[in-house]
C-alpha cells in the first residue's frame, strides 16, 4: 500500500500538471493587433508540439507500468487519469487537424505579405474558397472564433501589404 500512494501522489501531481497545460491551452491569447495569418498556423505547430510531447510522455512505459499497478491496486485516481488522457488526446487530435487545414493557406502568405495591391487582389477569390472549404471540412476550425481570428489576421496581412506598397511609391 505505500508503493501505491506513492505511485497515486506522483499520478496526482502528473494530473495537476496536464490540468494546467490544457488550462493554459484554453486561454484566451494576447497578439498584436497587426499580426498575419502565419502567426495562426505558427500558434498551432506550436500547441501541436506541446501535445504531441504530452502525449508521448503519457505513453511512455514508465507512465505505463505506473499506471498498470494503479489500475491492479483499483486506485481511485485512475478515474481522473482516464478523463485526463482522453483530453489530451483531443487537444492533440486538434492541434494536428488545424495546422494540416492551415497549411492549404500557406502558400497565400507569401504572396499575400510581397504583393501589390493587384496581384494581392487576383490572389483574394482563391484564398476566401480555401477558407470556406476549412470553415465547411474542419472538425475544429469551424468555429465563429477561430474563423473571426484567421479572417482578421489576413485582414491584417493586406493592409500591412498596401501600407508597405504606399510607403515605396
Amino acid at each position: 500500500t505505500q508503493v501505491t500512494e506513492k505511485l497515486e501522489e506522483a499520478v496526482m501531481i502528473w494530473i495537476k500538471q496536464i490540468k494546467q497545460v490544457l488550462v493554459e491551452s484554453e486561454q484566451m491569447r494576447r497578439e498584436a493587433d497587426d499580426i498575419g495569418p502565419l502567426a495562426e498556423l505558427e500558434h498551432w505547430k506550436s500547441r501541436m508540439s506541446s501535445f504531441n510531447s504530452l502525449l508521448d510522455e503519457i505513453k511512455s512505459s514508465r507512465v505505463k507500468k505506473i499506471i498498470s499497478i494503479l489500475q491492479a491496486a483499483r486506485s481511485k485516481t485512475l478515474k481522473q487519469w482516464k478523463e485526463l488522457d482522453g483530453n489530451i488526446t483531443i487537444a492533440a487530435n486538434e492541434a494536428k487537424d488545424n495546422v494540416r487545414y492551415l497549411y492549404t493557406l500557406d502558400k497565400f502568405f507569401g504572396p499575400l505579405a510581397k504583393a501589390s495591391p493587384v496581384t494581392m487582389m487576383e490572389q483574394v477569390p482563391s484564398l476566401m474558397n480555401t477558407v470556406r472549404m476549412i470553415y465547411c471540412t474542419s472538425p475544429y476550425y469551424n468555429t465563429s472564433e477561430c474563423m473571426t481570428s484567421l479572417l482578421l489576421k489576413i485582414t491584417n496581412q493586406m493592409i500591412n501589404t498596401c501600407k508597405a506598397y504606399l510607403c515605396e511609391g
